[in-house]
């Protein structure tokens, strides 16, 4: 337990940096680009993170898992294995993806350098998602907080830099921030790479044993493939949310371009302010993936429910404090982008979509760690269809308009945490209010 206190704090400091690095980023966005250059900025994001998603199989999770699973003595068996698959499946995204990118339709909106900058991405996200995954089973934290903190830093000093000295129209704009975005990852390449044969050469100097193959390729595919199916979704439903929320709102009488601007403040705006503590919740999802797999593995159900209890307290603590704050200081806040009475309603109606959030994040880990990653896919399946109807029937009444676009919103959330809390208490053996043991069903 003090080792996953210690690794939650050290990944909660560096990302709370981050997140600050990361709200003065969408600031200058804003200024930069406009509300309509945020608007299509933020549409574009959740293509290109599907695309990332694919790229890097959701190997950080899988490697993660297995490694905390073995004995040090099986890790360089796994290494070598994990990194042979990475090859493959690198040359395979890449000749599918040079294909396809051309003719999506989504890019034609956008400057033709884009989708070869989302191409480049691919094989370095590829590579070092397996060094990211074996310093998280390893719990070697210090190592994945350093690189978030250069993806977000070097990303800050790019676009202050190019911004402050030209300047562009928005389609340049729009390449350029994302260009930052690719520098930002190459550098997190450099370092996560160099750190990653260090290791290597460690492990090289010691006796080691081998790995079945079968065994390394079943663990991997077990987590993997039902991962990167829910990754997949997830990045489906967020890249498809933005036409939908246009076409609502088309619907319900605005225009196009006004369409675009009112996403850009929800995206842009309110959804980058409401996230902000959310660097705590991705921090309690690095370690516990593999402290749970690991608790799991021994059956060490006291620990499990300790775990579950902890997270609950802990997001409780801040999570509530944090939506107060964005609830009676909204105005200040979205201020601090642009002067929009829209923006700071968005924000104050966000509250529950924010704090349930904060909620399932961690418990999205739970469930992986003790390898219900199916039962959290079909519960993103359900909740989206849910949501997403919602918003759309909503959001298309002249009446509603975005207010029933965040409705649906705020619906999902809900749901959501509602499902990934029962199924985990369920599976540990625990009732609702996580106090008394129940009988174990497996």
């Amino acid at each position: 337990m003090k080792t996953f206190i210690k690794a939650t704090l050290i990944l909660a400091v560096t990302a709370f940096i981050g997140e600050c690095i990361e709200f003065v980023i969408n600031m200058v966005l804003a200024k930069e680009l406009g509300e309509k250059g945020l608007g299509l900025y933020m549409s574009i994001l959740p293509t290109i993170f599907l695309v990332l998603v694919l790229a890097s199989l959701e190997l950080p999770i899988s490697v993660s898992k297995l490694v905390a699973e073995k004995d040090e003595k099986y890790h360089r068996s796994i290494l070598s294995q994990i990194m042979n698959l990475a090859i493959i499946t690198t040359i395979f995204f890449m000749v599918v993806a040079t294909l396809i990118l051309p003719l999506v339709p989504v890019f034609n909106e956008y400057h033709p350098l884009v989708k070869w900058l989302i191409l480049l991405l691919i094989p370095i996200v590829s590579f070092s998602s397996i060094a990211r995954g074996f310093f998280m089973g390893t719990h070697a934290m210090g190592k994945i907080a350093i690189s978030n903190f250069l993806r977000r830093a070097l990303q800050l000093i790019v676009l202050v830099f190019v911004f402050q000295w030209f300047e562009f129209t928005t389609d340049t704009a729009i390449v350029l921030a994302l260009s930052a975005i690719v520098a930002s990852e190459i550098a997190v390449f450099g370092y996560l790479i160099i750190e990653y044969f260090i290791k290597l050469r460690y492990l090289n100097s010691k006796p080691g044993s081998y790995l079945n193959k079968k065994i390394v390729k079943e663990s991997l595919i077990s987590v993997s493939l039902p991962t990167t199916g829910l990754r997949i979704f997830h990045a489906i439903t967020h890249a498809v949310q933005p036409f939908l929320i246009k076409a609502a709102l088309l619907q319900a009488g605005l225009t196009g371009d006004m369409a675009i601007e009112q996403f850009g403040l929800l995206a842009g705006v309110a959804m980058t302010i409401g996230f902000f503590p959310a660097f705590i919740a991705h921090s309690l999802l690095i370690v516990l993936i593999p402290t749970v797999s690991k608790a799991y593995s021994q059956k060490d159900y006291p620990l499990l429910q300790s775990l579950l209890r902890k997270v609950m307290q802990f997001t409780l603590i801040y999570g509530v404090p944090a939506v107060v704050v964005f609830y009676f200081f909204s105005e200040p806040l979205t201020q601090l982008f642009f002067h929009s009475d829209e923006a700071t309603l968005y924000l104050q109606m966000l509250w529950p979509y924010f704090l349930f959030h904060f909620f399932v994040i961690p418990m999205q880990a739970i469930l992986i760690g003790l390898g219900l990653v199916k039962d959290a896919f079909y519960h993103q399946i359900w909740v989206s269809l849910i949501s997403f109807s919602l918003m759309f029937i909503l959001g298309s009444l002249p009446t509603f308009q975005m207010g029933g676009i965040i409705i649906g919103m705020n619906t999902g959330a809900v749901l959501l945490m509602l499902l990934h809390y029962l199924s985990i208490c369920k599976k540990i053996g625990v009732t609702v209010f996580i106090k008394d043991s129940i009988k174990e069903s497996f």
